[in-house]
């Protein structure tokens, strides 16, 4: 094991992070690879072929954005949003490429980027293939890469490897839940204290603490842009519009003060996130884009209707959530693509239930019951993205998966900790759900809602 609550809390932009994010650290990558073996100036075309679920969707995800951009350099972490659309003017009124920033190539979109939407890579649906060639059309390098969820990529060699025992060894690995209680039972700390230390693996613990700091300050800014956004529709063609500002005005200027109004809360800080995600904009990948407004919306709960938030609980929320998270990564898939959007919202909620339990004070197994109840309430949640953008169902998917973590973490403190199924056997369930869920129903567009309702 060598995840780190850093790898699924990362800062990019919307709208997702299996289509957009890992496509853009993909087309970087491969011509990083390609420069060990060549000058980058030999390079005189480079061609980008998309499959599966990255060919379905792709339009509607940016995935064709995201390639432009990662060829010519840019990375998710660090590329200005705003600056996007008049960079892919310039690319396509040109005809050019400026690959990583450095060497100017002619490049014809129509012909060096296919979206293969009856094809398949033998490894997963989110498959992408990359070749350059020289002046005289000789192949120089071609390799395969595939984005598995939350920004994650790996390529061909990788992919077959399983998961990764490489690398630096954490001081407490686990992959399972039962690990897990091993661990805390052993040493009598905490998932927040033992992810701690691991994290000390690659960074030191002020860098730690600072990072976990910076995620949640850019989910504030993230909801905060969301809720005050004068922009009335999002793109990609659909003509939704946002809800989130009016929300915001209705509830600032109309309080009820009841306990429903907590639950409008909830829901306009998830949708303020995801509408910010589904326009693009800079989000915190928790742990895929298209659920990034769950955590955030339960933290914003937290902040807002508890009196003891602070520094301390901000990182124990977000080390316990990102340990739960491990869990899902190790032993089953934070992939729509994959498993269906149980894999993303039900992952999500499940977090965000672990986190919240943990600031509410919950002991170990409480924790890893609120994570169980979670997913157990998401199980069978099919991906189908009305017209392969982030938008319908995504957006309120993520308001109800963020009640749900509420509700499954005050259900887990009024009770003991024991239940009689496992949080191990509950992400194993998911696993064999998403591996029986048929093709049309995992980030295609092709079945459910995606077919059934007609565009606008």
């Amino acid at each position: 094991m060598n995840i780190s609550v850093f790898d699924l809390f990362k800062i990019g932009i919307g709208p997702s992070s299996s289509h957009t994010l890992g496509p853009m650290v993909a087309a970087k990558k491969f011509l990083f690879n390609c420069i060990q073996q060549f000058p980058l100036t030999k390079i005189s075309a480079v061609k980008t072929e998309l499959f599966g679920s990255l060919a379905l969707t792709g339009k509607g995800h940016g995935t064709d954005m995201a390639i432009l951009m990662g060829l010519e350099g840019e990375e998710p972490t660090l590329i200005n949003p705003e600056q996007i659309p008049n960079r892919l003017k310039r690319i396509r009124k040109n005809k050019t490429l400026n690959l990583l920033g450095e060497h100017k190539i002619a490049f014809d979109e129509s012909k060096s980027l296919s979206f293969l939407y009856d094809d398949l890579l033998p490894h997963h649906s989110n498959g992408m293939r990359f070749t350059v060639f020289d002046s005289d059309g000789k192949k120089l390098r071609e390799e395969d890469f595939y984005s598995v969820g939350g920004g994650f990529i790996l390529n061909a060699e990788e992919i077959q490897k399983g998961p990764e025992s490489g690398g630096e060894q954490v001081p407490f690995p686990f992959q399972t839940c039962e690990e897990l209680f091993e661990h805390c039972t052993k040493t009598g700390m905490s998932i927040r204290e033992l992810m701690w230390i691991n994290e000390q693996t690659w960074r030191s613990e002020s860098d730690i603490w600072a990072r976990l700091l910076e995620i949640w300050g850019a989910m504030q800014e993230c909801t905060k842009r969301g809720m005050t956004s004068t922009k009335k529709l999002l793109p990609g063609g659909l003509n939704v519009r946002r809800r989130a500002p009016g929300i915001f005005k209705e509830l600032v200027e109309n309080p009820e003060s009841t306990p429903a109004e907590m639950m409008d809360w909830v829901s306009l800080f998830a949708m303020a996130v995801n509408e910010e995600n589904a326009a693009g904009a800079r989000i915190v990948t928790a742990p895929t884009n298209g659920a990034a407004g769950v955590i955030p919306a339960v933290m914003h709960y937290y902040h807002r209707f508890r009196k003891d938030f602070n520094e301390d609980k901000i990182v124990t929320f977000l080390l316990t959530a990102g340990a739960i998270g491990i869990l899902y990564k190790e032993g089953a898939s934070i992939s729509a693509a994959e498993v269906g959007c149980q894999g993303e919202i039900g992952v999500a909620c499940s977090m965000a239930a672990a986190g919240l339990a943990a600031v509410l004070d919950c002991n170990t197994r409480q924790i890893a019951n609120a994570a169980e109840i979670g997913m157990e309430h998401n199980l069978g949640l099919t991906c189908d993205p009305v017209g392969g953008l982030v938008q319908i169902p995504c957006i309120e998917r993520n308001t109800m998966g963020a009640l749900k973590a509420i509700n499954a973490a005050r259900l887990a403190k009024r009770g003991d900790g024991q239940h009689i199924i496992s949080l191990d056997k509950v992400i194993s369930t998911m696993h064999k759900t998403g591996k029986d869920m048929m093709h049309i129903y995992k980030e295609t567009s092709l079945g459910g809602l995606a077919v059934n309702v007609p565009e606008c």
